[in-house]
């Protein structure tokens, strides 16, 4: 007899179970200690430090060993830069590939009417070849990115106002170099701020300022969010209280202690493993999709990649 198969707002429910164990806590229930520990900062960066000194302050301010940011910011650009505190950092291949926003300012060497500009505009849309500028950090070879849409806000003079969606590792200075190249006039980048990384954008930022006004007032809870919005953009399984424990010790995930998952889940691809409570347990490597998981009795489903959960929390 086949098991009946619900699908309810995109999630497909293999087997009804609740955590009726004493183990774990609610990611909103953590102490402050295990909040810092496992926790983000969606910083309002400023024009001037580099990514990697925004870092250093902010070790020094929680007093803490440990933060990376998830895509470097430019001294000369601000904006949303987000910070992995902690065991948080092993989040990193999530932030690291995280889709990203930008709106800036290209100056134009000389004057251009605003329909070429917008003609121009559509050819950078879509795959798009790029070689990194020579003060980047990789090799300067050309690769492809993937920008999602352009747009000309506003034109004054030779100042163009403009708003760019891509993939992570595009440069947006390339891109104000290739379309004065384009255009036949030269171009330069005079502004840019990055208003979306991944689901974070600007809206939802806090300065320097604001983490040590926190930390002086005693409300680092306010500012410091919770890791687990990270995995928002990644698709969620969501395993039983019995599970966790072998997933802590970096075993896969079987099809068994799968409660519940999103659909359109592809193989292959990232995925991110919540308990019952809503802990972010770990993260790793789709074996199945969507169709097998719900289909298979048996198999393992995950590959287990970095692991975020203390081993011997769930200890049944």
């Amino acid at each position: 007899m086949r098991i009946k198969i619900i699908l309810f707002m995109g999630w497909l429910i293999k087997k009804h179970e609740a955590s009726l164990t004493p183990f774990g806590i609610y990611p909103g229930a953590r102490s402050l200690e295990e909040h810092i520990r496992n926790g983000i900062i969606i910083l309002d960066k400023p024009s001037g430090p580099t990514s990697n000194q925004v870092d250093r302050w902010i070790k020094d301010i929680l007093e803490i060993k440990k933060c990376s940011h998830g895509g470097t910011l430019d001294p000369r650009a601000s904006g949303v830069l987000v910070i992995a505190l902690e065991n948080t950092t092993k989040l990193m291949p999530i932030l690291l590939s995280s889709k990203k926003e930008y709106a800036g300012i290209i100056h134009l060497h000389d004057k251009v009417e605003k329909k070429k500009i917008e003609k121009a505009f559509k050819d950078f849309v879509g795959k798009v070849k790029q070689i990194p500028p020579k003060k980047s950090a990789v090799a300067r070879k050309e690769r492809e990115r993937e920008v999602y849409y352009l747009e000309l806000l506003e034109l004054k003079e030779r100042n163009i106002l403009f708003k760019v969606g891509c993939e992570a590792g595009f440069y947006v200075r390339r891109l104000a170099d290739d379309l004065g190249k384009k255009l036949g006039t030269g171009a330069h980048l005079q502004e840019l701020r990055r208003t979306k990384s991944g689901n974070f954008s600007e809206e939802s930022t806090i300065t320097l300022q604001d983490l040590v006004d926190a930390k002086e007032e005693n409300r680092l809870k306010e500012v410091i969010l919770p890791m687990e919005l990270v995995a928002e953009t990644t698709r969620k399984i969501i395993i039983s209280d019995n599970a966790i424990n072998n997933i802590c010790n970096g075993a896969p995930l079987a099809v068994g202690g799968i409660i519940k998952f999103e659909d359109n889940i592809k193989k292959g691809e990232l995925v991110s493993l919540f308990s019952l409570k809503g802990e972010l347990v770990a993260i790793g490597k789709a074996l199945m999709n969507s169709e097998m998981i719900l289909n298979k009795k048996r198999g393992l489903a995950v590959k287990t990649d970095r692991v975020l959960m203390k081993k011997g929390t769930y200890f049944i």
